[in-house]
């Protein structure tokens, strides 16, 4: 299948690309760097040998687009060009609608342009809000506490939208939880270009001392040791997921959410003995006040992705956690090391 992937340098985005191209995929992406190395798309190819093309653009530049959807004629589109941090959301909100949603708006009307019919969108699981019960399930009522997540939840609206006008249209829309972790060859992980939002990346960088301790966000919740609990998953697994979702819009129509998470939940706490145990290094902490659109936990149940995608999670803790340790450890200053 030819795919276009917007956004496909990134963290999650460049280890699926690995995994479309192992299953024979011919592959497109677009990426207009603000968030990402260029030095991604050279490793991703030392490490494959399968088809990819590459263009530097905006999903908000529609004539950009629509000569890239001209002359890469895809079959179907993997979206994961987006802003995904829940506080600078909060502080930048029109910036996080404009680039989440206008940019989804624009993608959709390309793919119209050449009857491209068959979209993945990278959601998530912020879209649930403070739990009414654990684990979610896609059931659960959505009401996310962040600009961030509420930018996700429009996204989803106006695919199932743009599904329910059109009946040979299919968008699958994949809530994940908290990926983590690297490719097992070290070569390609997640590189914030400045203060790390999310958890692993920030432990990691105080591992090789780049950071003098970790901050914990918050140390009062209602769980076992007062830190945050969150359902991470291995980014390998989490790109799998993507490839199984290509197969399962081949065959399907209309929109369906998914659940990608292990169904585990593991605390701040948690994490930092996990990285200490796999890297032998040690990790300071220090506890600041809570994040605004943080909630104290979250956990998903992802049957519906086991058995309609067909998928299941196939790494634990220790796999998560060594495998961010080998990508730190041997890029310390991540792609440009």
């Amino acid at each position: 299948m030819r795919v276009l992937v917007t956004g496909g340098a990134g963290y999650i985005g460049s280890h699926t690309l690995l995994e479309l191209m192992a299953q024979g995929h011919e592959v497109c992406v677009v990426d207009n760097y603000c968030n990402a190395s260029p030095e991604v798309l050279v490793r991703i190819r030392s490490l494959s040998n399968g088809t990819l093309v590459d263009h530097i653009g905006d999903v908000r530049d529609s004539v950009k687009l629509d000569d890239i959807m001209d002359g890469f004629q895809p079959e179907a589109v993997i979206h994961f060009a987006g802003l995904k941090a829940v506080g600078e959301s909060q502080e930048r909100p029109l910036h996080y609608y404009d680039i989440n949603v206008s940019g989804t708006l624009c993608l959709l009307r390309a793919m119209d342009r050449i009857g491209c019919r068959k979209i993945v969108f990278s959601s998530s699981a912020t879209v649930y809000g403070v739990p009414k019960y654990l684990p979610y399930d896609e059931a659960h009522p959505t009401n996310p506490t962040s600009v961030y997540g509420r930018s996700k939840l429009m996204v989803e609206q106006i695919l199932t939208d743009w599904t329910a006008a059109q009946d040979d249209t299919t968008a699958v829309l994949l809530r994940y939880f908290n990926p983590v972790g690297a490719h097992a060859s070290g070569q390609i992980g997640e590189d914030p270009s400045d203060i790390p939002n999310n958890l692993m990346p920030y432990i990691a960088q105080v591992a090789i001392g780049k950071r003098d301790a970790l901050t914990v966000f918050g140390d009062d919740y209602d769980t076992a040791d007062g830190t945050g609990l969150r359902d991470y998953i291995h980014v390998v697994d989490l790109a799998r997921a993507h490839v199984a979702a290509l197969g399962y819009a081949d065959k399907a129509t209309g929109a369906r959410a998914f659940n990608v998470g292990t169904g585990q939940s593991y605390s701040v706490l948690d994490m930092v003995a996990a990285f200490e145990r796999t890297s032998g290094k040690t990790i300071p902490t220090k506890v600041a006040a809570r994040r605004d659109g943080d909630i104290a936990a979250m956990q998903a149940d992802a049957t519906r992705a086991k058995h309609e995608l067909k998928w299941v999670t196939e790494h634990n803790l220790d796999d998560m956690t060594s495998s961010t340790w080998v990508w730190q450890s041997g890029n310390p200053n991540g792609y440009k090391s």
